[in-house]
């Protein structure tokens, strides 16, 4: 939980150079320099080779020093966790900039959104323990860290037998069935499942973004066209008060 929270928390702290980045995307769009997706793209592109990098290093550290599972296919799914959870949260700020571009506000409803995201996502208290309105329907299955614990305990536990200590019962347990009877993990699907679900969130936060631009271009004229109209009229009706006609 630790390795799936710490990295996607910092990059919150780039939700101001994105704004940034976001005044200068709205300057060279009126300057008709490039479009919306090109954007999207390009900034996705240019981020992608950073984040690799940050997944990279410290997984590194946090997996080897533990002693998690050797191989390299689990040490590539931990990565890849780590690189989409960091890609979907990136994603979501874009989604927070674009609606509320204001470095302090900006960065205190995203990391709002994943604090409660982390609280709902089956570490603190597990699934079955989540009160069912809200919390584990819907929030429990929209929250992103639910799909990074559950494959990171996928990923460590499958195929694993441990002795049982206490008496009675079977004299071993299996990993799946601690994941099953103990985290309460959804194990109808494997861990790549959880893995592509990341991916497809962190796609799904940066098409909504480029929905909202397209969106905000569009309204844009139409609310300013409005104003103009209502303070012209309000202008004509103040010039007829001061001047005394009827």
């Amino acid at each position: 939980m630790f390795s799936g929270s710490i990295l996607t928390f910092m990059t919150i702290g780039g939700f101001p150079s994105f704004v940034e980045e976001m005044k200068v995307f709205e300057r060279e769009r009126l300057n008709g320099h490039y479009g919306v997706i090109a954007f999207v793209f390009g900034n996705t592109s240019s981020a992608l080779p950073f984040l690799l990098v940050i997944s990279l290093i410290p997984g590194a550290i946090y997996y080897y020093i533990p002693g998690l599972q050797k191989g390299f296919e689990h040490f590539l799914f931990f990565i890849s966790t780590i690189l989409a959870s960091m890609m979907l949260v990136e994603s979501l700020m874009m989604v927070v900039a674009s609606l509320i571009p204001n470095y302090l506000m900006g960065i205190i409803v995203g990391a709002g959104i994943q604090g409660m995201m982390m609280m709902v996502a089956g570490f603190f208290r597990t699934p079955n323990d989540l009160s069912k309105p809200v919390l584990k329907y819907p929030l429990h299955y929209i929250a992103f860290p639910k799909y990074a614990f559950q494959g990171f305990l996928k990923n460590e536990f499958e195929g694993l037998t441990f002795a049982n200590s206490p008496s009675g019962g079977e004299p071993t347990l299996t990993g799946e069935d601690i994941l099953r009877n103990i985290w309460h993990v959804e194990m109808a699907y494997s861990k790549w499942v959880d893995l592509a679900i990341l991916f497809g969130m962190a796609g799904f936060y940066r098409f909504l973004f480029l929905i909202i631009i397209k969106t905000t271009e569009k309204v844009k004229p139409i609310i300013a066209k409005f104003k103009s109209v209502y303070f012209k009229k309000k202008s004509y009706l103040h010039a007829l008060e001061t001047s005394g006609s009827p």
